[in-house]
């Protein structure tokens, strides 16, 4: 007997497909480079111990800052949109609208001011970066919910509590994972900063390279993190599939 594929299914098979596909290639050039390097300098300051070690403190950065934006922006969203607070989501968006137009350097810069150098500035300065996409998306998610839905689940003798985790939040989490999707890909390519605060992460690749003048290590630096950007983008991109109601 046959199994048959519905739409959502192959969404789902070919996002995953491409997030096989980019850490594929970031393992591949990775090994070029460690196998193959541009001269003897290059063999001794690319090593997978050091690829794998860079990798790490990058993605430590980059999910320690999402996830206190997760943990800050999402209850926020909620309670912005009961009726109560409701008058109030648009000054709270505007104020988080600073962290997000001021550039992710300057945010960082300002971040080694009052905390100094180190992962837990960059992850402070990533934190405030990415509130704003989480935040704005949980507003219009819940916003958008059908009012004749919430009314029938309240009818049905639902406690708010049950219409919230029942009916409102499946309906919002598309949308909210569609503003965590942006924030973790921003938060990824914006992590390359933290580098220069003492911070670890693979921009040490970017600038290491640029120092001596290894273009061999240069492009590995960058193509990192734009690989790992385009599979956690894919990796959501398979979630929300998942999710649609």
């Amino acid at each position: 007997m046959s199994m048959r594929t519905g739409p959502r299914d192959r969404a789902w098979l070919a996002s995953l497909g491409k997030v096989a596909a980019f850490v594929a290639l970031g393992v591949l050039l990775s090994v070029y480079v460690v196998e193959y390097p541009q001269d003897g300098l290059v063999a001794r300051l690319v090593t997978t111990h050091k690829i794998l070690s860079l990798a790490g403190q990058h993605l430590g950065i980059v999910v320690v800052s999402c996830a206190l934006a997760i943990l800050t922006a999402i209850p926020a969203g909620v309670l912005l949109t009961r009726p109560a607070l409701k008058q109030w989501a648009p000054r709270v968006v505007s104020l988080v609208n600073i962290g997000q137009t001021v550039p992710s350097l300057a945010v960082i810069a300002l971040s080694v001011g009052l905390l100094g150098i180190g992962a837990r500035t960059a992850i402070i300065a990533m934190w405030i970066y990415s509130l704003l996409p989480i935040l704005n998306n949980t507003l219009v998610g819940l916003d958008e919910v059908d009012p004749a839905i919430t009314e029938a689940a309240h009818g049905m003798g639902m406690t708010l509590g049950h219409v919230f985790l029942k009916v409102e939040l499946p309906l919002a989490l598309p949308m909210i994972l569609a503003g965590i999707r942006t924030a973790v890909t921003i938060n990824i390519g914006s992590a390359i900063l933290a580098a220069f605060v003492g911070g670890g992460g693979l921009g040490n690749l970017i600038i290491a390279g640029n120092n001596i003048s290894r273009s061999q290590v240069l492009v590995l630096g960058a193509a990192l993190p734009v690989l790992m950007a385009l599979s956690a983008d894919a990796f959501f991109e398979m979630l929300e599939h998942r999710t649609r109601v």
